[in-house]
């Protein structure tokens, strides 16, 4: 059953409170109380983490843990920045109230907008409108340094598309992707030194980002799945070797591709 707004203001003044009492020179925590928001940020980090491994798990207990710690990190952040006079979680609220409002003109205005799809190209325009506001600004600002390498690439290689640098079809990037292979190559052929064959391999991950784009897949997602399906397989070749009363560094490499070909054809039956 739905809480009411009374209880839900209660609840969230509470978390307040405790957050107050936790920075409180007099008789505060220790650890809270050392905390500054740069140290606080890797936190954050890890709980939206932990918050996408609880959707993905269907553990609904676990999300709303998950979401309650992740919800604290905001609380936190609010009570920094009122210490330093800035803000407080009252504006933080205020802030992105204001922002929702103005980015949906469809259900708070009298725009219309028919599908979710239109909702998107409506919202990236108001963005773009946004950035467009600010001084000397240019196409690919506001895109966070900060974010996982693969969620920015995806934002960059967006934002590009909006103003027509992209390829139309995913074939192309495939060519691409075959490209980037071959120069990888070259360069490990050559002997190049570290950083080149890192700029090498970072152009052909970029690429790949950007075929994922093209198939409309989130590159974070399917790379996530790569995981899964690879801790999956490797387990099962412990398994099979622990049957037989041995460890992976008893094994072989074809030995166990063997027992990872196995593994690979039982998923599919």
């Amino acid at each position: 059953m739905p809480s009411s707004p009374s209880c839900s203001a209660r609840a969230i003044d509470r978390l307040l409170s405790i957050m107050d009492r936790l920075r409180d020179p007099q008789g505060g925590c220790p650890w809270d109380l050392e905390q500054s928001f740069a140290t606080i940020a890797p936190h954050t980090i890890e709980e939206a983490y932990e918050v996408v491994e609880a959707i993905e798990s269907g553990d609904r207990a676990s999300l709303k843990d998950e979401l309650g710690d992740l919800l604290f990190q905001v609380v936190f952040y609010a009570r920094l920045g009122k210490e330093e006079d800035c803000f407080d979680f009252e504006s933080i609220a205020e802030a992105i109230s204001e922002k929702m409002l103005r980015r949906h003109p469809h259900v708070f205005g009298d725009a219309d907008i028919k599908d979710a799809a239109s909702q998107t190209a409506a919202w990236e325009a108001t963005k773009a409108a946004e950035r467009a506001a600010k001084k000397n600004a240019g196409t690919l600002d506001g895109v966070s340094t900060a974010l996982p390498a693969l969620t920015r690439a995806l934002k960059l290689q967006n934002r590009a598309a909006r103003v027509g640098f992209d390829w139309p079809e995913p074939a192309q990037v495939l060519d691409k992707i075959e490209e980037e292979i071959g120069e990888v190559r070259a360069e490990i052929d050559a002997g190049a030194p570290r950083d080149r064959l890192e700029d090498e391999v970072g152009d052909l991950l970029f690429a790949c980002v950007n075929l994922a784009r093209k198939l409309k897949l989130d590159p974070e997602t399917a790379l996530r799945r790569g995981n899964a399906k690879f801790e999956r397989r490797f387990r099962s070749i412990e398994a099979a070797l622990a049957a037989d009363g041995r460890i992976p560094e008893q094994s072989g490499l074809q030995e166990m591709e063997e027992l990872w070909i196995k593994a690979k054809q039982a998923e599919k039956l």
